[in-house]
């Protein structure tokens, strides 16, 4: 082994444990709050306990006879001034992820100028605007990278391409900087055109 090696083990052993140790620790961070919200004093049991209430809740909520009762209270939610808008904004972000209705499932670039030199990859969230008096546009969701914000914009449909990957793909990809998500193609797009 020489002088040279060393450095070379040294970084490639950073970048196999800096990872793997920050996800765990983020794991575990998240797992003690989550059991921490519910005081009971056996380590798990309350991760247990949320885990176990959240599916019964959406037992319940599909079912005959709960169903109506979930419904009354999301309307008395919806119709409260202060509370209409923390609770339709919160309803409408978790089932952008997850539910029948994810938002986040169609990958698209964004042209930002007319020669197609610049383009930025997002999400279409919505792509009938007609109701704003906005004729062949829709609104597109563009995520930041290393963060979890991004912004909406509102584009000319024409400025929009399809991208023929998946939609994890595409985020992991934008959230990276462009460091990870796509290692063998670009969603179809060939290399000229990127």
């Amino acid at each position: 082994m020489n002088n040279r090696s060393l450095p070379t083990y040294f970084f490639r052993g950073l970048l196999f444990a800096v990872p793997v140790a920050l996800t765990v620790y983020i794991l575990l961070v998240c797992i003690r709050w989550l059991d921490n919200l519910i005081d009971i004093s056996v380590p798990g049991l309350g991760l247990l306990t949320i885990l176990a209430s959240l599916t019964l809740i959406g037992y319940l909520a599909s079912t005959l006879l709960a169903a109506p009762l979930f419904r009354l209270l999301e309307e008395v939610l919806t119709r409260l001034p202060l509370v209409n808008i923390i609770y339709s904004s919160l309803k409408d972000l978790i089932s952008a992820f997850v539910g029948d209705k994810k938002k986040f499932d169609r990958p698209v670039l964004v042209a930002l100028s007319d020669d197609l030199s610049i383009r930025k990859p997002g999400f279409i969230t919505q792509d009938n605007l007609e109701k704003l008096g906005l004729h062949d546009q829709v609104a597109v969701y563009l995520p930041h990278s290393y963060n979890f914000s991004g912004n909406l914009f509102i584009v000319p449909s024409q400025h929009v391409t399809p991208i023929k990957a998946s939609s994890t793909e595409i985020m992991k990809f934008i959230v990276s900087g462009g460091v990870s998500g796509l290692e063998e193609h670009l969603g179809g797009i060939s290399h000229e055109e990127v």
